[in-house]
């Protein structure tokens, strides 16, 4: 179902994100709809919003103790029809934002991120993260969060942060996510659909909450509203840590002095170096994202080509899961590494991936290396990548990265001036291109123009600019009276 959730574009909803109590409503028996398992999650896999637990993912599924997936997922697909009409209002989160052309994704699993804990209505019990492996640490967390008297109905999983917390720090992180709640239901009942009843929290706070560890001696904030903000977060939910927080008030910018304009500098570069050697190439297409490894200008026999090989690879793998998630990019990633002959160095360039990529919040999924020595990889993709979000298509190439060359371009404006002169009572075409076309047009293709002019009774007249785009081209064709004489051939060049 499309859902108008009041940004001006509409969302998707898949039949699999809606829960349970729209079956429900609409007369179905949820248990009877509800699959019992569903293979295909892979045990590390994380939500990017909120840590997964042996408990609910988000509405998508569980995995029991040496049992199959439990799934919150359909069996069978009710028509969406059927369980929501034209004009129905319902309480959805945006899970995935519109990439290209591609709408936001929705679900009605909502799901409120704090330091400690994910808030999830649906959920109904209490969950623990499945990274945390520690089986006396998970039931400790459980314990911990069943003597907190949580209202009934409201689920809470504990996220990875939680590991080692006190009973106090996650009473008060229940505290500030139900005080929240309280805000969404309050605004739901008393706002007209369709309005923004909850936004996530900003990028400084996000990252303040999602990677403050104990080891990070200091926060530093140069702006104003920016240190009040976090000031005020910490102090609601990381108290002990507010102390860390410090305001940066020198004339000298702050990226600067911590020397990081360089490392910004460098998401966008596309070939990255690698410490010893070598380098990664990394290409961004609609379809994929594909890295190239390269050794380098290395010299030596086979055997030390093998090694050297090994080497590179290792130092790739974990380069290529850093600029992964520094310039967040997801979907289908094809890494081409360097061949190498031996299994077992393979299977390790394979391991050093895996680990490198357990840092990811994103759920990320590794293929074995293929017989062309493609290892093959998927990662979540929530929003746009870092450079869909910083560039736009350079309006000269459209986004192709080439342009037509001078001779490319005469062709063509060749042919156009041609059909501009077939058209019935034209006098005069006058063509506008880039400096450099206009020379080959006046230059090389002069005798074709002369005899054009000669065969058809047209002048032709042919301007040049140096602030065109090189495949920039105005044409107009006027009658004897200087009146414009339409040409709708040209509507299918643009």
């Amino acid at each position: 179902a499309f859902v108008d959730f009041g940004v001006g574009r509409n969302g998707f909803l898949h039949i699999s994100d809606i829960e349970p109590q729209y079956f429900r409503q609409a007369g179905y028996d949820p248990e009877e709809i509800m699959d019992s398992s569903y293979p295909g999650v892979d045990d590390d896999e994380e939500d990017s919003s909120s840590d997964d637990s042996d408990g609910k993912r988000h509405g998508r599924g569980q995995r029991p103790r040496g049992g199959k997936l439990r799934s919150g997922r359909p069996r069978f697909k009710p028509p969406i029809q059927e369980i929501f009409k034209r004009g129905d209002e319902v309480l959805v989160q945006v899970i995935k934002e519109g990439i290209g052309t591609k709408g936001p994704t929705l679900s009605t699993y909502i799901s409120i991120p704090g330091r400690y804990l994910v808030l999830m209505p649906a959920l109904g019990r209490v969950g623990v993260s499945r990274k945390i492996e520690d089986e006396d640490e998970r039931r400790k967390l459980r314990s911990m969060m069943l003597e907190l008297q949580l209202p009934k109905g409201v689920g809470f999983i504990v996220r990875t942060a939680g590991q080692d917390r006190t009973r106090k720090e996650l009473s008060r992180d229940v505290a500030y996510l139900l005080r929240l709640w309280k805000v969404i239901v309050k605004r739901v009942k008393n706002q007209p659909a369709p309005c923004d009843v909850y936004e996530e929290s900003d990028i400084m706070i996000r990252t303040i909450r999602d990677t403050f560890t104990d080891d990070i001696d200091s926060i530093v904030v140069d702006e104003e509203a920016a240190f009040k903000r976090a000031q005020e977060f910490l102090e609601l939910v990381m108290p002990r840590f507010a102390d860390r927080l410090h305001r940066y008030d020198r004339k000298e910018p702050l990226f600067h002095q911590y020397k990081l304009e360089q490392e910004i500098a460098r998401i966008h570069q596309r070939i990255v170096p690698l410490k010893g050697g070598g380098s990664i190439v990394i290409d961004q297409t609609e379809a994929l994202v594909a890295v190239d490894v390269n050794s380098g200008s290395f010299r030596g026999g086979e055997e030390n080509a093998e090694e050297n090989a090994f080497h590179v690879n290792v130092s790739a793998a974990k380069e290529i899961a850093r600029q992964l998630r520094l310039r967040d990019l997801g979907g289908v990633i094809v890494n081409d590494f360097i061949d190498m002959r031996k299994e077992s160095h393979r299977r390790k360039v394979e391991k050093t991936l895996r680990d490198a990529m357990k840092r990811d919040r994103a759920r990320t999924k590794i293929l074995r290396t293929s017989p062309f020595g493609l290892v093959e990889m998927t990662r979540q993709r929530i929003r746009p990548s870092f450079k869909r979000s910083v560039y736009e298509d350079c309006p000269c190439c459209k986004g192709r990265s080439l342009v037509k060359t001078a001779e490319s371009m005469s062709i063509e404006v060749t042919r156009l001036i041609m059909m501009a002169c077939q058209m019935p009572n034209a006098s005069r075409v006058t063509v506008k291109v880039n400096e450099n076309v206009a020379a080959y047009l006046n230059n090389k293709k002069r005798r074709d123009i002369i005899q054009l002019e000669e065969a058809t009774g047209v002048m032709i007249l042919i301007l040049g600019s140096d602030t065109l785009f090189p495949e920039h081209l105005d044409l107009e064709c006027r009658d004897k009276d200087a009146n414009l004489i339409p040409l709708a051939f040209l509507n299918e060049r643009n």
